[in-house]
């Protein structure tokens, strides 16, 4: 069941954070597996190789357009939540690259084990940041604003952003192979499971400190009556 209580702040923070530590890692091993990343990180990768800087600079610097152009688009300014997202995704991969033994495998086995990994991780990742629901990041809320400006469907859109991210990312160099192809293929149906996955587990732990918070607090009051 999925909670609208907008309480909780503090809890849903720790989720909100473990989910963009989670969804970061996926990937960074999804970029590190080096048979293909997803479309923004071919991006991301592609201004890397060109300009320097590094891959989670990139993230944010493109983040911070993609929230412009989606406060345009919508005339409305970006949750917090956006912003947060933006920043902490972009430093979270900088952090776990400079992981030492964060290597591309030599061999082709373990580099495909590591990109079904990252694969899964990404996706139960993200799962979990927005089951925290602290607000879509830039890019689905660039996605959202240009659904409502169209009337296209959510899918014809992202589909659209997509190619054209990855077109660019791939004239820049960025790492396009048929992994990237598995990944436009294989992500969809990873997250229609691990979301509902990720939100009842999320819902269930809110609900359990709630009735911990509610019990503890009507046992203190029964103790200042002098109950006992």
């Amino acid at each position: 069941m999925l909670l609208k209580n907008k309480g909780q702040i503090g809890p849903r923070f720790l989720v909100y954070l473990i989910g963009l530590l989670v969804m970061s890692l996926g990937i960074v091993l999804l970029i590190v597996a080096d048979i293909g990343a997803t479309p923004w990180d071919v991006l991301h990768v592609g201004l890397y190789y060109q300009l320097g800087l590094t891959i989670g600079s990139w993230s944010i610097i493109v983040g911070i357009f993609i929230l412009a152009a989606a406060a345009l688009i919508s005339k409305e300014f970006p949750q917090a939540g956006a912003f947060l997202n933006m920043i902490l995704i972009g430093l979270f991969i900088d952090a776990y690259l400079l992981l030492p033994f964060m290597q591309t495998p030599n061999g082709l086995a373990g580099k495909m084990a590591m990109f079904g990994f990252g694969i899964v991780v990404y996706c139960y990742g993200m799962g979990l940041y927005i089951s925290a629901q602290f607000g879509a990041g830039p890019r689905d809320s660039l996605m959202i604003a240009l659904t409502e400006k169209t009337g296209w469907k959510v899918r014809n859109v992202r589909a659209l952003m997509e190619m054209a991210v990855l077109t660019v990312g791939w004239q820049l160099g960025g790492p396009v192979f048929w992994g990237t192809i598995v990944l436009s293929l294989a992500v969809g149906p990873i997250v229609g499971s691990s979301l509902p996955q990720c939100q009842a587990l999320t819902d269930r732990f809110l609900a359990k400190l709630k009735e911990r918070d509610v019990y503890g607090n009507q046992k203190l009051k029964e103790k200042d009556r002098g109950a006992s």
